[in-house]
């Protein structure tokens, strides 16, 4: 484990990493030595990466009796360095850790929270790690949903809220899809402009790993293995796939190896669709296309889904920010 880590250190110090692969990594050394030492290390390096997942794991690792002071160490570092990252969570979060912080630290935290922008909601974790509490099943798509009535929404969204709970489960902070067929996992709420953080990996056992993202309840954002050269895969995932007369391939691509996390950081603003995959851009403010009626515009709300196709994926650290 000690030589793995320094090679990581190594590869970050060479800048060979992104930041956010930097914390996909750090992480994983985290999770994986026991030693204090290293898992101190790491978040240090964390803290310079800066990435908003950095500063949410970190702040998972609180309340250990170990690491925790350098956790509320990393938290500070990053919100000092980033104040774009002021939110009602982040706050509650800072305020939290004051009594951990000394000195020069403390005071200037102390500072952040009072100039803070009290009305910025900022980021909202659409997925505790805990259950499925703010999901939903799959009824159906956007137009077919407006066609029902209010008894036969109802009953819909019953039965496919069963087989939800039958196909979602929860598994090491993880949501993991084990069913067999294409079954979306939607937010209850829906949204307009946003921007969404999340990271997802796919099964390398998987028959056909392939996986998406909706935005305002259309089809996709990809997600898939980029060696099934045979429906395409090989372009690499982030693309909006479903588009006809916009561009739906990424520009690069960025996929970690097959098994591995990887992070979405996705904005959508009106009828246009940004993406970074792993930190690198690719979609630049492209029209995400209505797959479910091409003569109209993208719905301009509704709710944010997470894609599987029939074999195994997982998703973690969900963040929505309403712009």
């Amino acid at each position: 484990m000690m030589s793995a880590f320094f090679v990581l250190c190594q590869n970050i110090s060479a800048q060979t990493l992104t930041p956010e692969n930097q914390v996909i990594a750090l992480r994983h050394i985290i999770e994986q030595t026991n030693d204090p030492a290293q898992q101190e290390a790491a978040l240090k390096l964390m803290a310079n990466a800066g990435t908003y997942q950095a500063l949410t794991y970190a702040t998972s690792l609180l309340e250990d009796e170990q690491i925790g002071q350098e956790a509320a160490k990393t938290v500070w570092t990053i919100l000092a360095n980033h104040p774009e990252f002021n939110g009602k969570e982040t706050r509650q979060t800072l305020d939290a850790i004051l009594p951990m912080l000394k000195g020069k630290d403390k005071k200037q935290a102390k500072a952040w929270l009072a100039s803070a922008n009290k009305n910025e909601e900022g980021f909202v974790c659409l997925f505790n790690g805990k259950d499925l509490e703010g999901w939903k099943g799959l009824v159906e798509n956007p137009i077919a949903r407006a066609k029902m009535s209010k008894e036969e929404l109802q009953k819909a969204q019953e039965k496919a809220d069963e087989l939800m709970r039958r196909d979602w489960i929860i598994e090491n902070g993880e949501m993991v899809y084990i069913g067999n067929g294409w079954d979306n996992i939607c937010t209850i709420k829906d949204y307009a402009d946003f921007e969404l953080l999340v990271d997802w990996r796919l099964d390398p056992n998987g028959k056909e790993p392939d996986a998406g993202v909706y935005l305002r309840g259309a089809p996709q954002v990809q997600i898939w293995d980029i060696r099934r050269t045979n429906v395409g895969a090989q372009v690499g995932s982030g693309g909006l796939y479903n588009n006809k007369q916009n561009p739906s391939t990424p520009t690069s691509v960025e996929d970690n190896k097959l098994g591995e996390w990887n992070t979405f950081r996705i904005i959508m603003k009106g009828e246009k669709v940004t993406v970074w995959l792993n930190g690198t851009k690719v979609v630049d403010e492209v029209v995400l296309e209505n797959y479910w009626d091409r003569k109209l515009p993208i719905f301009p709300k509704e709710q944010i889904e997470m894609q599987a196709h029939g074999s195994r994926c997982y998703f973690r650290n969900i963040y929505v920010k309403e712009l």
